[in-house]
């Protein structure tokens, strides 16, 4: 059964990629010399001498190259090395759920001395009138950042590791109890999916600049077709490999980024999520559809999700899959439409919006597809 779902999604996903827009392969690296940070360094040292134990300029800063929600510097003084990860600044008081970055702060500090390897919180300066935008201070982690799921810099012996560090990972964090940790106010509890569904249909409609046929039908269909299983993790919301740290030569991860979209919801919402890479190709979206993985030496879908199964102790594998795969891509379309509404209307902060913005009707079309393999 396995074998064959894997074989299934492999020419499903083929299909569906040659609609997606081509880009060439994004290969970033993790610091940005060319975007300048427009914050005042000085007030920024100042408060640091002031509150960060032990600091001593003077700062540098550089901005991460990766992802334009919430701004990530390097800041390198002559007390060590140190990141700041902080709100976008005025686009935060339009959108003031999102940009979450106490929320951040918060579970990679609860994360502390768990198996699952955060930064090291330092300080969270909710003060916009410091910086002029709320930020935090947190280690900085050395480490090997691998931009590509295809891992081209890796011999293959090396690459099934990886994964299984990976997978290894994120089962570890979806064995711990949120209680335990006093995150049980960190989201609200129960109704995970038909929350979350109901929240991205409303994002959608609100962004909706043409129909799109394949998310109709997914709004339709994923109300109707939600688990009854309400197992409830602390979830990441966007784990992938370019969201990790590895050890500068061994296959561990030593640091888990990126924590703005961490919840208390559903874990197999945030596998399903993870897996995706699996449907996507190469290019904008970084996948691996396509990729003769066998070659590569890394895991298929089937023996990836065997492997996590094994460790979170999920006897009777995913049943439900699909689902949770349908609903991933619902959610990508939805943001996808998101930033496409404001590329339209010359509001999107990143110089790719108008190209991402174009993936919202292949995504819901993969979703859609997906959906009617259930």
């Amino acid at each position: 059964m396995v074998r064959r779902l894997d074989e299934e999604w492999t020419a499903l996903a083929l299909t569906v990629a040659n609609g997606l827009p081509s880009a060439a392969a994004v290969r970033d690296p993790r610091m940005n010399d060319t975007a300048r940070p427009a914050l005042d360094s000085d007030a920024l040292a100042a408060w640091l001498s002031t509150n960060l134990p032990g600091f001593r300029g003077p700062l540098r800063l550089e901005r991460f190259s990766g992802g334009q929600s919430n701004p990530t510097y390097k800041l390198s003084a002559a007390s060590g090395t140190y990141v700041m990860r902080c709100k976008p600044g005025p686009i935060a008081k339009l959108l003031p759920s999102a940009h979450a970055i106490e929320r951040e702060f918060r579970v990679c500090r609860a994360l502390a001395g768990t198996p699952v390897p955060v930064p090291r919180m330092l300080l969270l300066c909710e003060d916009e009138r410091v910086i002029g935008r709320a930020f935090y201070i947190a280690e900085h982690v050395a480490g090997r950042i691998f931009w590509d799921p295809t891992l081209p810099e890796l011999a293959r012996a090396e690459r099934a590791a990886i994964y299984r560090a990976m997978n290894e990972t994120l089962a570890a964090l979806h064995t711990l109890d949120p209680h335990a940790l006093g995150l049980d106010d960190f989201a609200a509890a129960g109704n995970y999916f038909a929350r979350q569904i109901g929240r991205w249909t409303k994002q959608y409609r609100a962004a909706q600049t043409d129909t799109i046929d394949a998310m109709e039908a997914l709004i339709e269909w994923l109300p109707q077709r939600i688990p009854q299983d309400e197992t409830t993790a602390i979830v990441h919301g966007d784990f992938r490999v370019d969201n990790l740290i590895f050890h500068p030569s061994e296959a561990r991860v030593i640091a888990v980024l990126d924590w703005e979209l961490a919840t208390l919801g559903h874990p197999l919402a945030d596998f399903a999520y993870h897996c995706l890479a699996y449907f996507t190709p190469a290019g904008i979206m970084r996948g691996l559809a396509g990729e003769d993985l066998d070659a590569l030496g890394i895991p298929s879908l089937a023996q990836h999700t065997a492997q996590y199964c094994a460790a979170t102790g999920r006897s009777d594998g995913i049943p439900d899959f699909n689902f949770y795969l349908a609903y991933n891509l619902f959610r990508l379309a939805g943001i996808a439409q998101g930033i496409a509404k404001r590329a339209l209307e010359g509001t999107a902060s990143s110089a790719k919006a108008v190209e991402t913005g174009k993936l919202a009707r292949p995504v819901a079309e993969l979703g859609w597809k997906i959906a009617q393999q259930a």
